[in-house]
Order: C-alpha cells, then sequence, then structure tokens
C-alpha cells in the first residue's frame, strides 16, 4: 500500500479488512491488547469529498441500508476510513445480533456504528502505523460517546480475565491484537479472535485475576 490511500475519482477506495484467527485461549504474553468482539456485522466507513459510504467486509456498499448513519456522521476531518462494526444495542446495552437484520429493513434507526480502526485520515495512509498510535488517532477523532458513531476501547492486563468477564456481560468474546502492529489486509495472527466460553467447556480455576482496565450472517471483525 502507498504513503497515501488508493483514490479514484477524488473517492477513497474501499480495503479489504484485516481478519482475526481463531484461538481456543487469548493471548497471556506481554504486547498484546483485547478489545470486545461485538456481535455484529462487519463495515467500512469512508468519508471523502463526495460524502460518506459505508461498505460490508465483501466490499459491498450498504450506504442506502445503513443511511441513519451516514446520515449522523459529523466527525472532524476531511476524509477518513474507519474499520469498525454496525450493531444493535439490546435492552441490556448488549450488541443484539438477531435484532440487527430485523433492524436494518424495519428500524435502522437503531443502527449504530462502533469504530475500532482507523486505515486514512485527511490524506495520510495510517494503515502502516503500530495499533496503539491508530486507535490514540481515532480516539481523538471520534472519543467515547453514545451517538451513533462509538468508539471501541481495548483493554490491556490478564487475558483470560478479561475473557471471563466479557463472558459475564453476555458478550461474544474478545479480539487480541499486537499493539505495535500495522494494518494489514486479510488472515492475520497479529489479531486473534476468542470466544466465551460454554457449558461444558474449560472454565477458568484456582488462578488470581489481575485488575483489567480501559484504554478510556456477518460475525464482526471475522
Amino acid at each position: 500500500m502507498s504513503k497515501r490511500s488508493k483514490v479514484s475519482g477524488g473517492r477513497l477506495e474501499f480495503i479489504p479488512p484485516q481478519i482475526p484467527t481463531l484461538v481456543e485461549q487469548p493471548p497471556e504474553d506481554e504486547g498484546w491488547v483485547h478489545e470486545v468482539k461485538f456481535d455484529g456485522y462487519r463495515t467500512q466507513l469512508i468519508i471523502d469529498q463526495g460524502g460518506v459510504r459505508l461498505f460490508s467486509k465483501n466490499g459491498h456498499d450498504w450506504t442506502t441500508k445503513y443511511w441513519p448513519i451516514a446520515l449522523a456522521v459529523e466527525l472532524p476531518c476531511r476524509a477518513a476510513i474507519l474499520d469498525g462494526e454496525v450493531i444493535v444495542a439490546g435492552e441490556q446495552g448488549a450488541p443484539d445480533c438477531p435484532a440487527l437484520e430485523s433492524a436494518i429493513w424495519n428500524e435502522p434507526s437503531r443502527l449504530v456504528f462502533v469504530a475500532f480502526d482507523i486505515l486514512h485520515l485527511d490524506g495520510r495512509n495510517l494503515a502502516p502505523l503500530p495499533l496503539l498510535q491508530r486507535k490514540q488517532a481515532l480516539w481523538q477523532l471520534v472519543e467515547p460517546g453514545a451517538g451513533k458513531i462509538r468508539y471501541s476501547e481495548h483493554f490491556d492486563g490478564d487475558a483470560l480475565a478479561i475473557l471471563r468477564a466479557i463472558d459475564k456481560m453476555g458478550l461474544e468474546g474478545i479480539i487480541s491484537k499486537r499493539a505495535d502492529s500495522r494494518y494489514r489486509s486479510g488472515s492475520s495472527t497479529t489479531w486473534l479472535k476468542a470466544r466465551c466460553f460454554e457449558e461444558g467447556d474449560f472454565r477458568i480455576a484456582g488462578r488470581h485475576s489481575r485488575a483489567w482496565h480501559g484504554s478510556s450472517g456477518p460475525d464482526g471483525h471475522a
């Protein structure tokens, strides 16, 4: 990829997403951060001189399906490419995947875009930067909030303790990412996906979990 994201006719082009590798347990060594695996649809949001567009993980233009999100975008930039997921929050605030498909057709006002990465900002290709630098740029652009464009927090610390906490919240799992990794399209071993435990699966026992803290159909990152 060049120093600038590809531009066609003055418009930024879709970038194939980075896809995590499924693992039985998240990595426990240092150098990783962890994010919630939202039970939504992987989506790329592109802002450029032609307006706002949203693409599925396969590069299909879904702007008309996600029109309330497109209309809600008011970010302080001229151009950007954000990687994230479209979700619908359930009654307890957790993503509700069964309600997502229905909302797309019947209640699109319920759709929310949760951004977890940024690949381009105002003419600069951010993909070669380390993950935590990209996350900082994303946070400054989006900032945590409860609007239609939201920022996905990341966590460090004991990965299994984080996964257990996510499990208790009724969420699907976590995506572990190398803090120093660049963004690369396609299958990746610097992004690892671990699902929450199910009945009958191995449970964490006899270990002390360290406190964890945040840095203040289609399935998610996959």
